[in-house]
């Protein structure tokens, strides 16, 4: 019963959280193309890698996920592999979240 009650209790933090971890996310992502625009290259070169990457970007977690309670370690571990968090952004969640979520980026 004490599980789920953490569960809940880190889903809470996170439905609270995620919003602002994708923002800066984005605002991560919006510098970035940026710099690719400013590259010297062709218009239409840096045209085309910039389609390519907002198409590869929006399918990460950092700009969208499905929010269900049953995802919260998988989208966590997500946003941790594709740089839109760090462990440090997990201060606040239960000790059994923040060793679930290792574990899982350690494999």
């Amino acid at each position: 019963m004490q599980e789920q009650r953490f569960a809940k209790g880190d889903w809470t933090l996170f439905k609270n959280k995620i919003a602002d971890w994708q923002e800066a996310y984005m605002n991560k992502l919006k510098k970035e193309y940026i710099e690719l625009l400013s590259e010297d290259a062709n218009p239409s070169e840096k045209f085309w890698r910039l389609d390519k990457r907002i198409k590869a970007d929006m399918k990460k977690t950092g700009v969208q996920l499905e929010m269900s309670r049953s995802n919260l370690i998988y989208n966590i571990v997500s946003l941790i592999n594709d740089g839109a968090i760090s462990f440090e952004d997990l201060e606040e969640f239960s000790d059994e979240l923040k060793e679930t979520v290792s574990a899982f980026v350690k494999r």
